[in-house]
This record gives C-alpha cells, sequence and structure tokens, in this order.
C-alpha cells in the first residue's frame, strides 16, 4: 500500500475507496461504483474527500458491508434496483487503505 500523502497544510489527503462487487466485469463495475461515490457525494455534504485520491477495489461487497458495521465505519453502499437491490459498490472515506491491503485494484 503507498504511504499517506501530506500536503503543505500537513493534513493527511483524504482518500476515498470504492469496493466494487467482485462478481461484475470491470466495467459495469465501474459504473456501480460511479454511483456509490455520487452518492456518498450527495448524503456527505460536510466530508472532507476533496476529488483527489479515487481507489476502485475488487471485494465481497457483503462481507466489507457487514464488517464496516461490526467496526463501526460509516460508508455508502449503493445497491442496483436491476440487480434485485444488490449492493454492487460501497464508498468508504478512509485515509491509510491498511485496511484494505489484500484486496486488488479494478483495473
Amino acid at each position: 500500500m503507498e504511504p499517506v500523502i501530506r500536503h503543505e497544510n500537513d493534513e493527511i489527503s483524504k482518500r476515498l475507496y470504492v469496493l466494487v462487487n467482485k462478481r461484475l466485469n470491470a466495467v459495469y463495475g465501474c459504473v456501480q461504483a460511479g454511483h456509490a461515490v455520487a452518492k456518498f457525494v450527495m448524503e456527505n455534504p460536510e466530508q472532507k474527500w476533496n476529488n483527489e485520491y479515487l481507489i476502485y477495489l475488487w471485494a465481497d461487497t457483503a462481507y466489507w458491508l457487514s464488517k464496516f458495521e461490526e467496526l463501526g465505519i460509516a460508508c455508502t453502499p449503493f445497491q442496483e434496483p436491476d440487480l434485485n437491490g444488490t449492493v454492487t459498490a460501497i464508498a468508504v472515506q478512509e485515509d491509510t487503505g491498511l485496511l484494505f491491503q489484500g484486496l486488488k485494484l479494478v483495473e
């Protein structure tokens, strides 16, 4: 995982991670991730993410949704109506990404 980035004001640059349902193909998964990002921004007007770091990762979204709940980590899931409400992507703001070390980038 890359190191935490610091700017002139020495604040940690916020990163937005989007966990994409690993059962989707890359193109459809990225579309779903875009929905999760839009929902995150709309539901969190006071958030600190400034469109600088956006990282898409393949994941078991059902597992991670329950993991975030267990850890008390706020997240924004997107459920696709055309897939019977399946959680297709989850946006979560995280500073270091250490929690996601084992996940692969969507390419």
